[in-house]
């Protein structure tokens, strides 16, 4: 009996071993091959993100359109991918149309230059910008019989230079160039948030259009994205999609176009003509409309439906008169964060807009829950980057139509040289929270000058220097030759 025990214990033992090595071994396995892009990604991004040296990032790649062009920083690059975040730059030509699509990742556009209107397709709005209208050929061709032509659309958002424009994933938009000038806009897309769930990759859908081949690049990356992007209608065959349009063959022939070689931005001849309210009744208009219709049931589905309808989704951060931090010797901050636009919640992104003077510079700092992505709009600056261990990762120079990225909680000094130096940040975090070690505010003055006296073996009369030296000065402090001569003058 007890022999039997034992044979049995033994057995059992060995059974749970074997199922335990089993499943370990199943566990590798899977890992290279049951949803290899997940693991891999998820093991890639802990190898990539041990970040020694960091370097400013140059425009890669340019896709030429028929009314302007659009250039890529390279999304693979391991300092893009560690923090999530993808970027390009558009330029439109005007009267130039940038063709409606959709992103997989939620997006903040910067306008460095331009201006114009810009069209969304919010799922479930209703469509508040309505117009009935007849033409002269309607009139012929219904033999003097009256017949109104009826156009609706949701509505129209007017952009010009220095406004921040946010779009969550998922949201068809357009852009059309109504000004005299090229539009320039700066596009920021968050790969790592939760609504990009395939993968951390970008990925723009088509909805109209054609991509056309790479202009110049490298050879890695022409291998890579030498690949023609047809619009998603392309891909279905004829018959059910002209089913599912109700329109005949020929018109569905006319929509996939392959033979199409204008891009993704199309110079619109005669000028585009779309319904447009006024600016100043825009708003109100709009919000009247839809909380109408909403409330009729003919419009929103829900209540958050209803708030993305009538949500602003762009604000200026250009305008002086809008900066948070200003010192007239120094220059100026402006903060745009979900408290002053909602809809940065939904997006989970925030920016900044700064000047430098001259020789001026930014107080040392980290971004305490986000990561930041600069990107150098006029100038040049001088650029100290230090990370874990206090180990220098980037000192150098980054000038106009550079990006640099600068992780969470890795500090950060930015001195402008001998001319002003212009820049914007977006962050990934809706209300991203900076601390600065000097100043009013600051790390230094709110420690104890007895705390900063031991932490530094410093004397007091050094630790009341390096509390309060700055006085009430907040983030931008002008140059040593400035504020010398400010001392002469006084």
């Amino acid at each position: 009996m007890a022999t039997s025990t034992s044979i049995l214990l033994s057995f059992s033992l060995c059974l749970f071993l074997f199922c335990h090595i089993s499943r370990a071994q199943l566990g590798l396995g899977q890992q290279g091959a049951g949803e290899p892009w997940m693991n891999v990604h998820r093991y890639s991004r802990v190898s990539q993100c041990k970040i020694e040296k960091l370097s400013t990032l140059e425009l890669t790649r340019r896709v030429p359109s028929e009314a302007g062009y659009t250039e890529y920083f390279y999304q693979y690059n391991e300092q893009l991918q560690c923090v999530g975040v993808a970027a390009c730059r558009h330029t439109i030509q005007p009267r130039g149309l940038l063709l409606p699509s959709f992103s997989s990742a939620p997006r903040l556009v910067y306008i460095a230059q331009g201006s114009g209107i810009l069209g969304t397709v919010f799922p479930g709005c209703p469509e508040t910008f309505q117009s009935f209208q007849q033409t002269e050929q309607q009139w012929e061709q219904t033999a003097g019989r009256c017949q109104r032509f009826r156009d609706e659309h949701q509505r129209i958002h007017y952009f010009r230079e220095g406004d921040i424009i946010a779009l969550p994933a998922g949201v068809s938009h357009r852009c059309y160039n109504t000004g005299e000038v090229g539009v320039v806009a700066i596009t920021t897309f968050d790969t790592s948030s939760s609504a990009n769930q395939l993968d951390r990759q970008h990925r723009e859908f088509l909805l109209a259009g054609r991509e056309r081949l790479v202009e110049q690049g490298s050879q890695i990356e022409v291998r890579l994205q030498q690949i023609k992007g047809n619009n998603l209608l392309s891909g279905f065959e004829l018959d059910p999609l002209a089913e599912a349009l109700g329109v005949d063959r020929e018109l569905v022939r006319k929509i996939q176009n392959p033979d199409d070689r204008r891009g993704e931005i199309v110079l619109v001849t005669s000028g585009l003509q779309v319904l447009q309210a006024s600016r100043k009744s825009e708003q109100l208009v709009r919000e009247r409309e839809v909380r109408q219709e909403c409330q009729e049931g003919r419009g929103c589905q829900s209540n958050i439906l209803e708030a993305f309808c009538t949500m602003k989704i762009r604000q200026n951060i250009g305008d002086p008169l809008r900066a948070d931090y200003f010192n007239p010797r120094a220059g100026r901050i402006t903060t745009l964060n979900s408290q002053k636009l909602p809809i940065l919640r939904f997006v989970q992104m925030s920016a900044v807009r700064a000047l430098l003077r001259p020789n001026a510079i930014v107080s040392p700092h980290w971004n305490v829950n986000a990561h930041s992505i600069m990107y150098a709009l006029r100038g040049c600056s001088r650029v100290q980057v230090v990370g874990h261990r206090g180990q220098t990762v980037f000192n150098g120079e980054l000038r106009q139509g550079q990006l640099l990225v600068v992780p969470q909680y890795y500090a950060v000094t930015i001195q402008a040289q001998r001319e002003s130096f212009e820049w914007v940040s977006i962050k990934t975090n809706d209300n991203a929270i900076v601390n600065h070690f000097v100043g009013k505010t600051s790390a230094f003055r709110d420690m104890p000058v007895e705390v900063l006296m031991n932490s530094y073996r410093i004397s007091r009369e050094e630790a009341m220097q390096l509390k309060f030296n700055r006085g009430n000065e907040l983030a931008l402090f002008a140059s040593k030759i400035e504020r010398e001569a400010i001392r002469t003058s006084m």
